[in-house]
């Protein structure tokens, strides 16, 4: 028996009439002439299944993908749909398809991994802000607008709202918003600086070397910082370039012994 369109009015002109093809379905034990009866029902319902599809466009999945989903998702509903319960196939599928494109979106297109909690953070906090922001005209909610629309905290809504600015990654290489000169985002990013690794050591020698005699300081400090030589420092001092040498050895390590003691 051929399934028909619908011929009353509906919401939905891609819901076909197939109550009978699945009463006939359920009555029919495993073989070919119920595997044939199966994808007959699925391809009059793969309409609907792209219309569902046809939803989540904007999303950053490529619509044929999200069609072998929501096709994926009606399978599913056609198998485990029970006529005898009374309901409507198309209660029944809608959801269920809808379903497995979220759950696509959820485990399959995150570019790194989230936790599930804060996958679910984002979806409330993007619905929230759908809602409201047909009711809010000229500026976008707020934080505390969100929370309060959708019974969340404030943190969570931040948290939800920085998992909406983080589904994709962006890849270094790719050229900046107005850049005409092929300036990427690695151009704009910085560099380790060197001088970050002595930050630590500098602290550590700080107290130290203000306990040091002020000759001491003064001779480490013109050669350290100054950049000066041991000879010319001994001119500026009136000492040999040998007893220069002597002190800046002796200061440097006792330094570093007290250093070293005070870390053990």
């Amino acid at each position: 028996m051929p399934i028909h369109t619908r011929a009353k009015q509906h919401p939905h002109d891609d819901a076909p009439d197939t109550a009978d093809a699945f009463r006939r379905l359920a009555a029919l034990p495993a073989g070919p002439e119920r595997d044939a009866l199966r994808d007959e029902i699925v391809e009059a319902w793969l309409p609907m299944a792209d219309r569902l599809a046809g939803r989540f466009r904007s999303r950053g999945e490529s619509f044929e993908d999200l069609r072998q989903v929501a096709a994926l998702g009606l399978v599913k509903a056609v198998d485990r749909y029970d006529p005898e319960l009374g309901n409507a196939f198309e209660s029944y599928a809608v959801p269920t398809v809808t379903g497995e494109i979220k759950r696509h979106f959820r485990d399959h297109m995150w570019t790194l991994h989230v936790p599930r909690r804060v996958q679910d953070l984002r979806n409330r906090v993007r619905l929230a802000s759908r809602d409201l922001s047909q009711t809010i005209s000229g500026r976008r909610p707020t934080v505390a607008e969100i929370a309060e629309h959708a019974r969340m905290s404030e943190e969570d809504v931040k948290a939800g709202l920085e998992a909406l600015e983080s589904f994709t990654a962006l890849s270094l290489d790719a050229e900046l918003p107005g850049a005409e000169d092929g300036y990427s985002l690695s151009d704009a990013l910085g560099s380790p600086d060197p001088a970050l690794d002595t930050v630590v050591d500098r602290e550590s020698v700080k107290a130290r070397l203000a306990a040091l005699p002020e000759r001491e300081r003064a001779i480490l400090y013109m050669r350290f910082f100054g950049d000066m030589t041991q000879s010319r420092i001994a001119e500026e001092l009136g000492i040999s370039q040998m007893h220069v040498s002597r002190l800046i050895s002796r200061c440097c390590g006792r330094v570093r012994e007290q250093v070293m003691r005070d870390i053990a």
